[in-house]
């Protein structure tokens, strides 16, 4: 059976950021179940999510609390939509997002998926100003690597040439910035960073400062993942750059659209990447964490400043036309709930400190290897980047799929990694425990040496 589904899936399939024609050279991994952090395929085959199936998956696979959520609410309603009704989940599930969000959100606007959830904060920036007269304010500031999905708004302020140049003639126009860079952070605090301490590199005026000075008068709003730019291969941003960048937005009037949906719900050791330097944002984009795997669900908080803007008489035609079939829908809306529960009963942040500890540990002697350019991680983030010759700096030839050389290495030893070109991911289940965290990092040792050799 399972070589009759492989051949079905090449025969009808388009996956995603997928080269077909190589896709149909290989043995596909199709997976029959799941538990904990651990995955099962058709062949009775297991191995350790170590992408967290694409940075969802916080408690593990079939966790019993989740999987009760959905079946008690499969019990009263599957589905309704959210135009002129409303229901207890999606109600219940706003109040605790704004209880956990910084202060100054208070709003919650439901989507489907992460790009939705930008394209719904862009929309409401461009609209805010239209309302308040400022119609010349229609353009956005983003950051080089920067990802935010691939609908077309949010490609518009995506900065990965490799996924979004290709589009170029269909989008808007904007400006973007090169963000400073870093090897490494040291270690949050606790109570938060404190915004004041500036990196040299940028202190005293940088690119996106003299945009702002420059362009202020026409532009809506500035949007950017806060410590770490994910898709472009883990990239990090030097301690105080995001506190900078809200600071620039506040004094030349500007909004900002902090986009979490990989950083959220304690990826980076807070429950928000903004808390860990006091940034409290116009919007707050979520989604991935928020149902703990389960099921696609996104939101955009917004401030109470933003919202009233939109209100008015009906024939004033203020209001936000936008929305989703499957806005707000229950059974998400419901794991969500019961997901949130779990980060208070389980402690799960004090798990992601202990095991970014243990990440660190375990990946710094990867950093001297020979073919292994730079390793960098914040919380359960890492990205190993691999080159051909380390003392060159010269990467290898994109044919020769080293990236993908060691995912293959890495899954003969039990974990199923997916890479960003030559970058290797690491972003495991937030509950993963020790063992499992040395089981992942031994297999990715052992990977990176088979490959390279």
């Amino acid at each position: 059976m399972p070589s009759r589904l492989a051949d079905w899936d090449k025969r009808h399939l388009w996956h995603p950021f997928t080269q077909q024609t190589e896709w149909a050279r290989r043995d596909p991994l199709i997976i029959r179940s799941a538990e904990g952090v651990w995955l099962k395929d058709a062949r009775g085959r297991r191995f350790l999510d170590g992408v967290s199936s694409l940075w969802v998956n916080v408690f593990g696979h079939r966790k019993k609390e989740l999987d009760r959520a959905v079946r008690h609410q499969l019990a009263k309603i599957a589905h309704g939509t959210f135009l002129g009704l409303t229901h207890e989940p999606a109600i219940r599930l706003a109040k605790r997002l704004i209880e956990i969000a910084p202060p100054s959100l208070s709003r919650v606007f439901y989507s489907d998926n992460g790009s939705t959830a930008v394209e719904v904060a862009l929309k409401m920036a461009y609209q805010y100003w239209n309302l308040r007269a400022r119609k010349s304010k229609t353009r956005f500031v983003s950051l080089k690597g920067g990802y935010h999905g691939d609908t077309l708004g949010s490609v518009s302020v995506g900065g990965i040439d490799l996924f979004h140049a290709r589009f170029r003639d269909l989008l808007f126009k904007g400006w973007q910035v090169e963000p400073p860079r870093c090897h490494s952070r040291p270690p949050h605090d606790k109570a938060g960073r404190n915004p004041e301490t500036l990196d040299p590199r940028f202190r005293g005026g940088d690119g996106m400062e003299k945009i702002l000075k420059r362009h202020h008068n026409q532009i809506a709003a500035v949007v950017m993942e806060p410590l770490i730019q994910g898709a472009s291969g883990m990239r990090l941003m030097p301690r105080g750059y995001l506190a900078h960048v809200a600071r620039l937005c506040k004094r030349y009037g500007v909004l900002l659209i902090a986009d979490e949906v990989a950083t959220g719900f304690g990826r980076t050791g807070t429950m928000f990447a903004v808390e860990q330097e006091k940034v409290r944002p116009d919007f707050l984009c979520v989604a991935k964490s928020l149902t703990g795997g389960y099921l696609p669900l996104a939101a955009t908080l917004a401030t109470e400043k933003i919202y009233r803007s939109f209100l008015g008489r009906y024939d004033e035609f203020k209001a936000f036309f936008h929305g989703h079939t499957y806005t707000a829908n229950p059974l998400a809306c419901a794991v969500a709930l019961a997901n949130l529960d779990l980060y208070r009963k389980e402690d799960l942040l004090g798990n992601v400190r202990a095991r970014t500890s243990q990440l660190a540990a375990g990946l710094a002697p990867l950093a001297y290897h020979s073919h292994v350019k730079e390793v960098r991680q914040l919380g359960l983030m890492a990205g190993i980047e691999l080159v051909n010759e380390k003392a060159a700096g010269r990467s290898y030839p994109p044919g020769a799929r080293m990236g993908l050389k060691v995912c293959d290495a890495a899954l003969k030893r039990g974990v199923w990694l997916r890479p960003l070109g030559d970058v290797v991911v690491l972003m495991p289940p937030l509950a993963i425990s020790e063992k499992e965290t040395t089981f992942l990092l031994d297999a990715v040792a052992g990977a990176v040496e088979e490959a390279t050799r």
